[in-house]
């Protein structure tokens, strides 16, 4: 849909169609409430600060939406689709580096209690890996700002790309 579209359409359809992009509660009426947009980089603003604002309970009910770097993305929903074409660059990784992000997404859950989140559009197995490396450092009060960053810029590119 372009933006016109995106402002015209029906409340109920264009929510269903955001989820795929935040599975936070609050984040499609948010947006929807937020038209018309004058623009498509305005919209996109607006979709990334309701999804910096979300509260930290939402934000793990988006996290649960995501599957984990690395893991075949199995469906034909929308949010399979964006994780595979997000997730692109995994299906050439080195074996030792698919095994390295398997088992740091293990020990990533298992001091988080949650998925590992990272925009992964754009980045390599490589950078992948360095980047869950890195962020395991962290204690939970230095994981949340980041988790939920990284939900806004997986947010604003899959709304960008609703309204491609």
């Amino acid at each position: 849909m372009d933006l016109a579209d995106f402002n015209t359409a029906d409340d109920e359809q264009l929510a269903g169609a955001l989820v795929a992009c935040n599975a936070a509660a609050s984040f499609a009426p948010a947006v929807v409430a937020g038209r018309p947009y004058d623009s498509v980089d305005a919209l996109v603003d607006w979709a990334g600060e309701v999804s910096r604002a979300l509260p930290w309970a939402e934000v793990g009910d988006a996290l649960a939406a995501h599957p984990r770097i690395g893991d075949r993305v199995t469906g034909d929903s929308a949010e399979a689709s964006s994780s595979r074409r997000e997730q692109a660059s995994m299906s050439g990784a080195a074996d030792d580096v698919r095994a390295a992000i398997l088992a740091g997404n293990r020990d990533y859950e298992a001091k988080f209690d949650q998925v590992f989140l990272v925009r992964a559009a754009g980045r390599t197995p490589e950078e992948l890996l360095a980047e869950l490396q890195r962020r395991l450092g962290h204690t939970p009060d230095q994981e949340r700002p980041e988790v939920v960053e990284q939900l806004a810029q997986i947010t604003e590119l899959r709304v960008r790309g609703l309204v491609a």
